[in-house]
Formats: structure tokens, C-alpha cells, sequence
């Protein structure tokens, strides 16, 4: 106990100073750096403990999507029939699309020939 840092600087620090713009200046910006390095590790701290917890809340959104599968269920049946919807839809306007160049050729060949050349030329 006799050789103790802290001690020693406990004693200076209750010692009157008399000011000084450049001291002044400093211990502000060293107080600033010190606020900075509290909140970084505050954030690391928190990150920290939430990763865990990230795999745990998870978990309990897994158990309660099967508890309350009844209610989802209709939600993606109509998902479903939408994007059935969807494809067949798709389906019907490519086979007209295949339908009517099959009678612009049945009607005028050259022609329907000679467009799809004009085409492949600016290709």
C-alpha cells in the first residue's frame, strides 16, 4: 500500500490548477475520445449478447408459425393460385402469339420470310 499509483494520483488531481486554454482544450478532446470509446463498447457488448439471441427469437417464430398454421395456410393457397394464374396466363398468350405467326405465314410466306430477314439484318 505504501507504493500506490492511484494514490499519487489521487493526490494531484484534488490539487488546484490554474488554467490553461491548451490543458483545457485537451481534456475536452480527451473526454470526447473516452465518451466514443464507451459507446463502441457499449454497441459491442449489445451485439454480443443479441447474437445469441437472434437464434432464439428464431426458434420461437418457428414454433409459433405451427402453432397458427391454420391461419397461413389460406394466405399461400391464394399465393399459390395466383402464380398459377400467372404462368397460365403466360402459357395462353404465347401459344396465340406462336398461332398468329403461323397464319401470317399460311397467308403470305414471303412476306413473314422477309421480315424475319429484315429483323436478323438489324440484329
Amino acid at each position: 500500500m505504501a507504493v500506490d499509483s492511484t494514490f499519487e494520483f489521487e493526490k494531484r488531481r484534488n490539487r488546484p490548477v490554474k488554467y490553461d486554454r491548451h490543458l483545457m482544450g485537451q481534456t475536452l478532446q480527451a473526454m470526447q475520445k473516452v465518451t466514443e470509446i464507451q459507446t463502441a463498447r457499449d454497441q459491442r457488448f449489445f451485439a454480443a449478447r443479441m447474437k445469441d439471441a437472434a437464434v432464439e427469437k428464431k426458434k420461437q417464430a418457428r414454433v409459433e408459425i405451427e402453432k397458427s398454421i391454420d391461419l397461413l395456410a389460406p394466405a399461400v393457397a391464394t399465393r399459390e393460385q395466383v402464380m398459377r394464374n400467372v404462368v397460365d396466363s403466360a402459357k395462353a398468350r404465347i401459344a396465340a402469339r406462336k398461332k398468329s405467326s403461323a397464319m401470317r405465314e399460311l397467308v403470305n410466306p414471303k412476306a413473314v420470310s422477309s421480315a424475319t430477314d429484315d429483323r436478323m439484318d438489324e440484329a
